[in-house]
């Protein structure tokens, strides 16, 4: 996986302060905005988002670039809309 500050980020979205579902809500919402192949990080926090966040992504067939894990233990995942 690359480095997510070797992308080209399109848009963040911060849903640290979300609980699921809602989490992939907004996340879904904002990869919907994007044209195909632009990129997504998404600022996330709590184990459930960030297991269900990045799975549900790529059942919907989108790619995850990247997934870095900070040292206050959210997490920082770089999405391509497919």
């Amino acid at each position: 996986m690359p480095q997510i500050s070797a992308v080209q980020v399109d848009q963040t979205i911060d849903i640290s302060a979300e609980i699921c579902p809602m989490t992939f809500v907004r996340t879904r919402l904002a990869l919907d905005r994007l044209a195909s192949g632009q990129t997504l990080l998404v600022l996330l926090k709590g184990d459930e988002p960030k297991r269900n966040v990045p799975a549900t992504a790529r059942q919907l067939g989108h790619t995850v670039l990247a997934e870095d894990i900070m040292p206050d233990g959210s997490m920082r995942l770089l999405l391509r809309r497919k």
